[in-house]
């Protein structure tokens, strides 16, 4: 079986986010990156070249493909800043109808500028869906 491409790495979060040439970007990494180490209680890891993501958690498809992935993060991405809710937005009608600005994909939270989003809103969704990883992901 092939192995993921984007693997849990050595290199250093916080030299990757000063790095960011957009100053505005680079404020609301650390923002994020400050909610999600306080709900997960997780130190950041980097993903690949540019995800930062919190815990990790074990999943096994039905075809037996299985691997280690993050139970929540995100990446300054070109056009977005993306976050990662890996337990998708199915059961977060109300927090979503209260949250801003903002784009989804089916596992990831698209938004332009943390100002757009309630952050307290925010931290809500990441703790409800890290709740729900570890829930469903012993």
């Amino acid at each position: 079986m092939a192995e993921l491409k984007t693997q849990r790495n050595d290199q250093d979060v916080e030299a990757f986010l000063n790095a960011l040439p957009d100053d505005q970007r680079r404020q609301d990494c650390f923002s994020v990156l400050e909610i999600m180490r306080e709900v997960t209680g997780a130190e950041p890891k980097m993903w690949g070249d540019s995800i930062v993501g919190f815990g990790d958690y074990r999943y096994r498809y039905e075809s037996g493909r299985q691997g280690e992935w993050f139970l929540t993060g995100f990446s300054p991405r070109k056009q977005n800043l993306t976050l990662y809710m890996m337990a998708g937005f199915d059961h977060y009608d109300e927090l979503m109808g209260q949250l801003g600005k903002f784009k989804t994909g089916k596992s990831c939270l698209y938004i332009k500028k943390l100002r757009d989003i309630n952050v307290p809103v925010l931290r809500e969704l990441v703790k409800q869906s890290v709740a729900h990883m570890i829930e469903t992901n012993p």
